[in-house]
Formats: structure tokens, C-alpha cells, sequence
């Protein structure tokens, strides 16, 4: 039987031994170990670094573009009026703005339908023009009717006549539409409504018609008297005893009132001028103020002839002639007419109002656009989806007054102009299809024109914003006025007077300074935790001599220590102009009070100290982007080509008038690219009609802005016709990816408005930057790959070729750290490196550890395999020495 323990049967520490041979054969895990914990330390450490320069980038963020030094502030007294933001080179000072108007867009509305799915019209094909222009001439109000002939006798009594629900100050003596309309103006601050009373004019027949006079010769012979007033002017007398024939007649009224006569002369005292004759029968007397005129005739005794009367009795007459008003919106909203009697004013309760004697003008550089409306879409709903889903300025929609009954027609059409502005009202023509006209009932509901037929209500009228600035007038189509005020933009909110200071702000600026100098320095503190030396404790830290950590520390020192080239015009080139110099411990310190002074003398050259900045003698060279690869200097700008647009030039005369026929529709292609892409052709439809050379200009401009597969691409047109009144049609991109191309499909054909006239394709601008070749896309110009130049993005405008100056390129601190440190942070950083390469190492001495382990396993188990046979050996000498003492001692013993 064997031994079952070592050590038993020989007395041998075999675990003691074989521990103690594998504690020294284990020595060398203790060095795997070092060097591991050694390694994480480091990528600790790289961990803490890359969080302090993260934070240091993060602390460049606000100085490294020029957007960012826009510091100037822009505070209105009354914020409730304006808001306002002001860009870098905004001048301080301060403004008075007066805010009368805030632009709004146009709302059109329709009487009420009962359904919104039931159908409207017979289903004829109707083509639908929107178009949209400004208003002119004319106003937005109500015309009334002659004032109730009760109103010169008695008055207007109290609350017979209110607007917008503001009753109107009436009584006895409103006897006249002058009065009246006096009336009106009196309250027009609180209803936002005057009143305009139309001229009076006594009745064309009075004295007669068709070129007969009905006055008869006056007789007096039978001893009466006759006398005739207009006005009040007595205009002719006749006294006793005198045959007619022989006194006032037709001829001797005529001669009263012809020429420069005192009877002429009185009535003009009392503004009413005269027109035709009474032997012509068409004697008129007007009063261009709206007082009421009043002819009277008044007799004694026995008078024969007069108005209307041929040798019969005259016992004397008075016909009052009364004028009537209109109603004029200062705002085009509509007007609400109430009282107990508006009809004696000449007007009708309701709400309602249109545009009088005003004209419409399409605005060229807007949308216009064609709907077609036939039986599969000529519901409430279907006119709705067609408008919208056409995307050209106007939004549609349906809107319920919630009125129920049998006979209630609640549903209501609803258009918007997507823009506000003046220029954002709307026009809808329709036409039929084939010859044939519109379809009425669509006419009835769609049919708008401001100068004609307008079958919509207008609810909200296309309005600009409009105020003053230091008493000068200024207007917008929106609620953002820019340009009055350099480099502010102002966004009225409603109407009212405030004042709007506008000041350099240097707080922001400061702010971002001073985070600059505590975030370099907090880095610097890092970097010197990280690989200094503590001589107290002599012990360094885990970077200690890494060449990642000291390339990135002398880097930035010295970058920060250098100046700045490629400015130009400035006087500040290095940091400590603004105050921040090197300490002797390696911090940064800031000299407020010198950064100061700096603010308030040097403002516009702080940015190039801290961003990338280009500047250029010839101011249409603009700086527009620059990459990491772009080094500073100054650099001669050179071009031997300027971009161009593309352009459909007609070679045809327009002729005073072109007549575009029904049904015509055009194949337009704009700025397509190589191979052709689909969404870059579109087939427009041109409304039939006659254009002068301006109207056509305009409708095609329109057409073609209006295709949504355009306008989504941002691709826009613009049409002109030249003094040598010939039309072109250009695209508005410049470059080699600008181009127009247009062909006839349907109707009058593209030779008819633009004759042989041929497409010209756009091409770049070509030159060079710095004497190196640059790269051309539209009016942008880059400098080429390898090149001093390489990533420099300048646009070219103007119209001079060869030599356009030099431009000078910096690049700022906060732009040159930014770059250096998005070089060492990021997962292609070097610090992302350094710590993959630190990590792939641990994992390498894991596995050297790992495989170590495993050969000690069979080192341990030789070890005990050997003492286990020594153990054994030694047990049985043992064993034996035991039987042989035994056997001796008997030996002995016998």
C-alpha cells in the first residue's frame, strides 16, 4: 500500500518545499503585474488629459468665427413693441422707431356652402390662376347710396347708423352726406374707418333730356314775380310785368352761367361748378364737398313757365339734391355697418367691403401657379387639396361658422397668402378649356380681381410693416425691418413708439476671454500633474517623459507665444495687446483693464486675433470658409473668367400686345445637371390672355417660379425685357450648373414671345489665388489641394476681370488651438491613439501573464512528481532500516 500524504513516511516538507521553489518560479507575475497597472495608469492619465483639452476646445468655441464677435447689443425701451438683435458692425447709438403698421398676409374668404364634399358646377374643365402683385390707386371700403330723402328735412336721429360697432354721433341737423361723412371721421380713431362723401349732382334731367330743354320762357306779365336759387345763389330774378320771352329764359340761364359772370362766381363761392346747358337739356350743378343742393323757384302772384313748365302756372318749386358716402377700411380689414337706420345713411347692415377704383399689379419675383378643377375635383375639398398640393404662395382651407338648420351653409373656402407684405395680394383669374368659358358656379366662388369682379371677401388685407426710424420712413413685407439701421434687424410686434439703444457689448466678449485664460490654464494644470516631478515625495507622474504629452504642451505654448500673420489693416498681431501674457509658472494672466481699452479702440480687430479671417483690397473678393490646410498670408487674387447665369435670350421685338392662347403649356428644363435629372423638367402652363411687353415678363417669370419641383431645389428664374425690348428668361444660379432651356408643347409656341433666340448655358469663374490654381463652382472660388491656398473659399462679384487685389488670410489662435486639438482628441486623435496602443499592450502582458500561469501549473506538478518519488524512496530505505534494526536485534538477542 503506498503513502497516501508526503512527507509521511520520510519526514520531507514536500508542500513546504515545493511552495517555496514555486514562490521564486512565480517572481516574474509580480513584473507583469507592474507593467500592467502601469500602462492603465497611463491610459488614466490620457483619459484626465483628453477631458482637460476637451475642455479647453470647448473654451475656443466662441472665438473661433467671426459670427461669434458679433457683441453688440440691440435693447428697445418697450419690448411689447420690438425685438432687435444687432450684428458686429452694428454702430453704437440711439434710435427713435415708431411702428404704425406690422405686415400681415391677405385672407380671403367665401360665401358659405352647405357640403364640403357636394359638387360645384357642372364639372367643365377650369384652368385657375393665381397670381401675386400689389394694389394701387382706388380703396378698400363701401360705396352707398344717395342718403334717405327724409335726411334733409329731419336729420339722422341718434343710433341709426354704427361701424364696427361704434356708434356714430348723429342727430337733427346730419342733413347732408358732408355731415354725415364728418360724423364718420370724428370716431375713424376708434373704428379704424373714414368716410369720403361723394360729390352731389342735381338730376341730369331737371332742365330737360335728350338735347331738348324742358325750362319754359317765365311770364310775369300777369303780375307775379319769379326768382331761381341753387344753393342759395340766386341765379336769375325776374320782377313784375314782364311777357315771356322777354326774362329769364333758357337762353338767358345759359348766358348767366357761361363765362366769367357774377352769377358763375358766386356759385364757385359756394363750390358748386355748373356742366351742359339748359337748351341742351343736360344743365347739371355739382358740389364736390357732398353738401346737399337745393334749386328752388319761388313765385308770387301769377308766374307761368320755369322747370318743366310751358306757358301753365308756375306756384313754385324745390328739389333737393342729396349726395351719398363710401366707406373707406384704413387697413383693408372689412366693415361692419349697424344702427337702428343705416339705410337713411345710404348703406346696408352687414358686414362686407372691396376694393374701389384700384388696379392690380403682378409682382415678378413671386410664385404664381395653375390649378385645374373638373368633375373629379369640383368639391370644397377637392378645390382645397388642388391649391395646396400647387405650392405657390397660397394656403387653402375650409372653416365652419357653425350655423345648423336646413337651409344652413356653414362651410366656408378659406385662402391665405403664405408671405406677408403688400406684394403678397392675391389675383385669380379662371379659364375654361377648348374654347369654352370658365364654369360659372366656379367663377362665383373663386373669382378675384382687386381692379374688377371680386366674388371672395377680403377678411385681412396684404400689409407691410411700416414705421420710422429718427423720422425717416421705412417699410418691410415683414414683420423684420432690416437695412434702416447697419447691421441691426428689428422685429415689430405691434404698432406703438419706443427707442432702441444699441451698444457694444464686452461682457460676452470678456466672458469668452476670460474662459480662454481659465481653461488653458486648468489644462496647463493637468499637463503638469500629469507629467511632473514631485520632488517632495520623488515620485513622477504617469506621463511623466511621454513625448505625446510634451509635443501637445510645447504645441500649444508655442502657438499662443507666436504672432499673428496675415492681417491686414490691424494692430493687433499677439496676445498680450489684449492683456494675457505667459506667467512663470506657465499660466496665463488677463490684464482686464487691457482688454478693455482694447474693446473700446480696437473692437473690429479683436476677431482676427481668434478666428479665421480674410480680408481683401478689392471689396467684392469675399471671404467665405478656409480648411486646417489653409495657411496664412496674403495672397494676389487673379481671374481670367467671371461666372455667369444661364440665359434664354429672345432675338424678337416684342410687339405692344402678345396674345397667349388657351391651352398653352411650355417644357421648361432649369439648372439640370449631367446625366439629366428628371425633377429638373417641368411642363408650365401660361394663362391665355393678352400681355404688353412688362404684364408677359412677369406672368412667365411667375409660371416658372411657380413649379414646386423648382422652388423645393431652390431653383428661381427671373424674366426681363431690355431696352431693345427683347425678352430674356435667366436662371438665377450662377455657374456651370446654371441653365434654361424651354420648348413648345401645346399652343402658342416659344418662337412666338421669344422668336429664334437660343439658350446660353452659365459657366464659373476661373482665376487663380496666390498664383496657384483655384477651383470654380458658380461665383466661388477654392484653392487647390497641396497649395499654400488649399481649402480658401472666396466669392467673386463684380464685373472686372484680370488682377482684383490682394487678400490676406490669418488664422487666430482660438482657430490654430482648435485645429492642433482636434488633432489629438476624436477616435483618430493621437491621444485615441496612444490609448489604443496602451491598452492593445495590457492585453498583450495579460496574455503573457495568462500563459506564464499556465506553464507553472506544470512546473508545480514536476516539482511534487519529483519530491513525491523522493518521499517515496526515502519511506521505503526507511521501511527497510526498520526490518534490518528489527532483524539485528534478534540476532542479538538469540
Amino acid at each position: 500500500m503506498g503513502i497516501s500524504s508526503p512527507g509521511i513516511g520520510s519526514n520531507i516538507p514536500v508542500d513546504s518545499i515545493v511552495s517555496k521553489l514555486m514562490a521564486v518560479e512565480s517572481a516574474p507575475l509580480a513584473d507583469f503585474d507592474k507593467k500592467s497597472a502601469s500602462y492603465l495608469a497611463q491610459v488614466s492619465a490620457f483619459g484626465n488629459l483628453s477631458g482637460a483639452l476637451g475642455s479647453f476646445q470647448s473654451s475656443l468655441s466662441g472665438l473661433t468665427s467671426l459670427s461669434s464677435f458679433q457683441t453688440r447689443t440691440a435693447t428697445p425701451g418697450d419690448a411689447s413693441i420690438l425685438t432687435a438683435t444687432a450684428g458686429g458692425d452694428a454702430l453704437p447709438g440711439n434710435y427713435r422707431i415708431n411702428v404704425t403698421q406690422v405686415a400681415q398676409a391677405q385672407t380671403l374668404a367665401s360665401n358659405g356652402y352647405k357640403s364640403t364634399t357636394a359638387a360645384i358646377g357642372l364639372g367643365a374643365k377650369t384652368t385657375i390662376n393665381f397670381a401675386l402683385g400689389t394694389v394701387s390707386g382706388g380703396t378698400f371700403g363701401i360705396t352707398g347710396t344717395q342718403l334717405g330723402a327724409s335726411l334733409n328735412t329731419s336729420g339722422l336721429t341718434p343710433g341709426s347708423l354704427s361701424i364696427n360697432n361704434t356708434a356714430i354721433a348723429t342727430d337733427g341737423s346730419t342733413r347732408s352726406a358732408r355731415l354725415l361723412a364728418d360724423a364718420i371721421n370724428a370716431k375713424s380713431t376708434t373704428t379704424g374707418v373714414s368716410a369720403k362723401a361723394a360729390t352731389t349732382a342735381t338730376s341730369a334731367t331737371l332742365f330737360g333730356s335728350g338735347g331738348a330743354s324742358t325750362f319754359g320762357n317765365v311770364d310775369t306779365s300777369g303780375g307775379g314775380t319769379y326768382s331761381l336759387s341753387v344753393g342759395g345763389v340766386e341765379i336769375a330774378i325776374q320782377q313784375t310785368g314782364v311777357a315771356g320771352g322777354s326774362g329769364v329764359s333758357a337762353a338767358s340761364l345759359d348766358a348767366a352761367l357761361t363765362g366769367d359772370t357774377a352769377v358763375k362766381r358766386a356759385l364757385a363761392d359756394a363750390n358748386i361748378t355748373v356742366s351742359g346747358t339748359v337748351a341742351g337739356g343736360d344743365l347739371q350743378f355739382k358740389n364736390a364737398d357732398g353738401n346737399n343742393i337745393a334749386i328752388t323757384e319761388t313765385v308770387t302772384g301769377a308766374v307761368n313757365g320755369g322747370i318743366g313748365n310751358s306757358g301753365t302756372a308756375n306756384i313754385g318749386s324745390n328739389t333737393t339734391a342729396i349726395g351719398s358716402i363710401s366707406l373707406i377700411s384704413a387697413d383693408g380689414s372689412p366693415i361692419t355697418v349697424g344702427g337702428t337706420n343705416p339705410a337713411g345713411a345710404g348703406l346696408t347692415a352687414g358686414t362686407g367691403g372691396a376694393y374701389l377704383d384700384a388696379s392690380f399689379a403682378a409682382d415678378s419675383s413671386r410664385t404664381s401657379g395653375n390649378i385645374v378643377i373638373d368633375s373629379s375635383n369640383n368639391t370644397l375639398q377637392g378645390i382645397v387639396a388642388a391649391i395646396n398640393k400647387g405650392n405657390f404662395g397660397v394656403t387653402a382651407s375650409i372653416v365652419s361658422d357653425g350655423s345648423t338648420g336646413t337651409n344652413a351653409t356653414p362651410n366656408h373656402l378659406i385662402l391665405t397668402s403664405s408671405a406677408t407684405g403688400a406684394t403678397s395680394t392675391m389675383k385669380i383669374t379662371l379659364s375654361g378649356t377648348g374654347g369654352n368659358p370658365a364654369d360659372p358656379a366656379l367663377s362665383a366662388l373663386l373669382g378675384y380681381d382687386p381692379g374688377g369682379t371680386q366674388s371672395l371677401s377680403q377678411k385681412a388685407a396684404a400689409a407691410d410693416t411700416k414705421a420710422t426710424v429718427n423720422g425717416i420712413a421705412v417699410t418691410s413685407p415683414s414683420a423684420g425691418i432690416s437695412g434702416a439701421i447697419p447691421g441691426v434687424t428689428i422685429s415689430a410686434l405691434k404698432a406703438g413708439a419706443t427707442s432702441l439703444s444699441v451698444a457694444t457689448d464686452s461682457t460676452s466678449l470678456t466672458s469668452a476671454v476670460n474662459g480662454f485664460v481659465k481653461a488653458y490654464n486648468d489644462l496647463n494644470g493637468q499637463i503638469t500633474q500629469l507629467g511632473g516631478y514631485n520632488a517632495d515625495t520623488k515620485t513622477g507622474g504617469p506621463l511623466l517623459g511621454d513625448s505625446t504629452l510634451r509635443n501637445l504642451q510645447s504645441s500649444i505654448r508655442r502657438q499662443l507665444s507666436s504672432s499673428i500673420t496675415g492681417l491686414q489693416g490691424t494692430s493687433l498681431t499677439n496676445l498680450s495687446q489684449l492683456g494675457i501674457s505667459f506667467q512663470k509658472d506657465g499660466t496665463l494672466q488677463l490684464d482686464t483693464s487691457k482688454l478693455q481699452n482694447a474693446i473700446n479702440t480696437k473692437f473690429n480687430d479683436i476677431p482676427g486675433l481668434f478666428a479665421a479671417v480674410g480680408r481683401g483690397t478689392d471689396p467684392d473678393v469675399k471671404f467665405v470658409s478656409s480648411t486646417s490646410k489653409t495657411q496664412a498670408g496674403d495672397f494676389n487674387v487673379d481671374i481670367s473668367q467671371l461666372a455667369t447665369k444661364g440665359t434664354l435670350a429672345g432675338d424678337l421685338v416684342l410687339p405692344a400686345e402678345t396674345t397667349i392662347d388657351p391651352d398653352t403649356t411650355w417644357t421648361v428644363t432649369l439648372n439640370d445637371t449631367k446625366p439629366s435629372t428628371l425633377s429638373n423638367t417641368a411642363s408650365i402652363s401660361l394663362p391665355a390672355g393678352n400681355y404688353n411687353p412688362s404684364q408677359l415678363a412677369t406672368m412667365l417669370q411667375s409660371a416658372v417660379n411657380g413649379v414646386s419641383a423648382f422652388s423645393t431645389a431652390g431653383a428661381t428664374v427671373t424674366a426681363t425685357v431690355g431696352d431693345d425690348g427683347k425678352l430674356s428668361l435667366t436662371s438665377t444660379r450662377y455657374g456651370s450648373k446654371s441653365n434654361i432651356h424651354v420648348s413648345s408643347a401645346t399652343g402658342t409656341a416659344v418662337s412666338a414671345v421669344f422668336g429664334g433666340g437660343a439658350s446660353v448655358d452659365g459657366v464659373d469663374v476661373t482665376g487663380t489665388i496666390g498664383g496657384y490654381t483655384a477651383t470654380g463652382d458658380g461665383q466661388t472660388l477654392t484653392g487647390s489641394p497641396g497649395a499654400p491656398v488649399d481649402g480658401l473659399k472666396l466669392t467673386i462679384t463684380g464685373d472686372s476681370i484680370g488682377s482684383r487685389g490682394s487678400f490676406g488670410f490669418s488664422q487666430g489662435y482660438a482657430y490654430q488651438l482648435n485645429t492642433l486639438a482636434a488633432g489629438f482628441l476624436g477616435t483618430s486623435g493621437t491621444i485615441a491613439s496612444r490609448t489604443t496602443g496602451l491598452n492593445n499592450s495590457v492585453k498583450d502582458i495579460t496574455k503573457q501573464r495568462d500563459a506564464f500561469s499556465a506553464r507553472l501549473v506544470d512546473v508545480e506538478a514536476r516539482y511534487r512528481k519529483q519530491y513525491s518519488a523522493l518521499d517515496t524512496t526515502i519511506a521505503s530505505m526507511n521501511t527497510t532500516q526498520s526490518f534490518l534494526t528489527q532483524q539485528f536485534a534478534a540476532l542479538a538477542k538469540s
